[in-house]
């Protein structure tokens, strides 16, 4: 199994932090690879997502549940349509305000059979480039969620962490 967790400060309460990240939907607005989120439920434990992503020559639609949720403080959650992954937010309080950070454990193998990969094109290369590519992704959604949040735009230091 992988791990990539991607932290940041937010100078807001951990109770508006974690109100952000619980409204999942509006993701696809600060994504330029998600397309949509349709959500099925009301945000609590048991409420699973269906997430369009496209990048590449790829498009895929992956579906997530919501496992726990320890309110301002946590949400669990995994994939429950063949890509073996799981993962969480977590909101910390911090002397300016929380400290947000998603974690998300995945089974690179996994992916093997569910995806539809052009001829010649590996699945481990795809993997690696995708893990670049959600990186990348995270610095560009953060600073946007970042502003939202705060009221204006500011450079935003993300700790990136990959084991």
């Amino acid at each position: 199994m992988n791990t990539v967790e991607v932290s940041t400060d937010v100078r807001v309460p951990p109770e508006e932090a974690y109100a952000f990240v619980a409204g999942f939907p509006r993701y696809a607005k600060y994504s330029e690879y998600l397309e949509s989120v349709t959500q099925h439920g009301e945000g609590g434990s048991g409420t699973e997502y269906e997430l369009t992503f496209a990048w590449w020559k790829l498009s895929h639609t992956v579906r997530s549940r919501v496992t726990d949720t320890e309110e301002p403080e946590r949400i669990d959650w995994e994939l429950v349509d063949g890509i073996d992954a799981h993962g969480r937010w977590e909101v910390a309080e911090t002397d300016e305000g929380s400290r947000v950070t998603f974690v998300v454990t995945y089974d690179k193998g996994s992916a093997k059979g569910v995806l539809n990969l052009p001829a010649l094109v590996s699945l481990e290369m795809v993997v690696d480039k995708v893990v670049d590519k959600v990186i990348e992704e995270g610095e560009r959604v953060v600073e946007r969620v970042v502003a939202d949040l705060e009221g204006e735009r500011r450079p935003v230091e993300l700790d990136v962490e990959t084991y």
